[in-house]
């Protein structure tokens, strides 16, 4: 399927619309499940940084 993607993207000026619905489709859904990831791991990143600067202000008012 990617190599049918990328003939698409390549050629797709020459491609009946069949070929172009199923690019769209296919681009649609990779551009979705990328989004939905992007969000998961910056949640997850906020997380880590908020229990790391939770942890830091703790040593720190231990070793002060």
């Amino acid at each position: 399927m990617e190599e049918k993607l990328q003939k698409i993207i390549l050629n797709y000026k020459d491609l009946p619309n069949r070929d172009l619905e199923f690019a769209l489709e296919n681009l649609s859904n990779d551009f979705n499940d990328t989004k939905q990831l992007l969000i998961k791991l910056t949640h997850h990143l906020d997380s880590l940084e908020n229990n790391y600067n939770n942890i830091l202000d703790e040593y720190k008012k231990r070793n002060s």
